[in-house]
């Protein structure tokens, strides 16, 4: 196919996907208006499964697919990012060098580490009763562990965070988000249909039914995610040199 077929091809698409955004938005209530009909039927829904957090409900019940497919982008962003910066043959790792960093910067990130971590397991544990969620903590927690950076060295960061149980763990995470919308349908329901566990007492923890197994399992797969990608970068500054040393 030459180039200027490719590029017909592009532009031909890229309008479809234009006008059809464009029909999308002329039939979307008028901005301001008091008519919520999406707002007023996922709170509905939100309620009748016991799930405090509406967004959450959105993303792991109503959504859950789509939610599946952000999963998957993230995913395959960690294996790109894998491929491209893994050590090659012309290239071995240093020992890296001691971080320049003020002695009050490295008491305070020794001090909220800790604090930092627990609150990320807290917003993904809480998820479905409160702003946060799996994503959200995954983030707060994977970048709490790189705070040891700041606070001790490069070394004791490699420590704590080995990056191939990491890159299984995010893997692990995938597959249960998977597992559990298998596990619906094996159960005669559709595909991550909220039926497998009781929606429980609204406002608890065990409320929801398996919207708080899906949001652990994308807090999982985002801090593992995180994890994995910001070793890759930082052995690329930090450790991995070329043989010439340049």
């Amino acid at each position: 196919m030459s180039p200027r077929t490719r590029l017909w091809l592009v532009a031909v698409g890229g309008a479809g996907v234009a006008a059809l955004l464009v029909a999308a938005c002329l039939g979307l209530p008028a901005f301001g208006g008091d008519h919520h009909p999406y707002g007023d039927r996922a709170v509905e829904a939100s309620l009748a499964h016991r799930t405090a957090n509406t967004i959450a409900s959105v993303n792991f019940d109503q959504r859950a697919f789509d939610t599946l497919g952000e999963l998957t982008i993230l995913f395959a962003a960690v294996l790109g990012c894998v491929a491209l910066l893994r050590q090659t043959r012309d290239e071995h790792r240093a020992r890296p060098e001691p971080a320049e960093v003020a002695p009050p910067v490295r008491r305070y990130a020794l001090l909220v580490l800790p604090v930092a971590l627990l609150t990320g397991l807290y917003v993904i544990a809480h998820g479905q009763l409160s702003p946060g969620g799996g994503f959200q903590g995954g983030v707060a927690a994977a970048t709490a562990l790189h705070l040891l950076y700041l606070g001790a060295d490069y070394r004791a960061l490699e420590r704590v965070r080995p990056v191939g149980l990491y890159e299984v763990g995010d893997g692990v995470a995938v597959c249960a988000y998977l597992v559990t919308g298998i596990a619906a349908l094996l159960g005669g329901a559709a595909f991550l249909a909220n039926t497998l566990l009781p929606h429980g007492t609204f406002n608890t923890l065990s409320s929801g039914g398996t919207v708080p197994l899906l949001n652990a399992a994308v807090g999982m797969e985002v801090a593992c995610a995180v994890v994995v990608l910001l070793a890759r970068f930082l052995d690329q500054a930090v450790e991995i040199e070329e043989e010439s040393g340049t």
